[in-house]
């Protein structure tokens, strides 16, 4: 059973700078894909950034192109998500998930659409 382990949340002023980490630990390759999500108060949650661990695809929601980059360790064991021109609408709680599950649910993110059943417990991010 693999662990995914969110880390680099915190708060900052708008315009601001933050990197989300996340830590991948005991998934194949069967689990490929690892994505960015995030909840804000009275929100459903969204995907933001999607990586595709084998061919280094990356996808992103129109809400954050151009100001998030996901990017992967040589390792393949962490993922990050660079976010920069931190606006309040991004105050959320931020989650990475992990493809391969049968019964996941089902995300679309920037054209990239797959079903994601593993999840970390979320870093908070606050911009004010």
């Amino acid at each position: 059973h693999g662990q995914l382990v969110e880390s680099g949340g915190g708060s900052v002023q708008a315009g601001g700078s933050l990197r989300l980490s996340c830590g991948v630990s005991g998934y194949g390759n069967s689990r490929n894909c690892i994505g960015w999500f995030r909840q804000a108060s009275e929100k459903e949650r969204e995907g933001v950034a999607a990586i595709n661990l084998l061919s280094t695809n990356t996808y992103y929601s129109d809400s954050v192109k151009g100001r998030f980059a996901i990017s992967q360790d040589n390792t393949k064991t962490t993922v990050y998500l660079q976010m920069n021109n931190l606006k309040p609408e991004d105050t959320a709680l931020y989650y990475c998930a992990a493809t391969g599950s049968a019964d996941g649910q089902r995300y679309c993110i920037g054209g990239f659409c797959s079903g994601f059943g593993y999840w970390g417990q979320g870093t908070q991010v606050t911009v004010s």
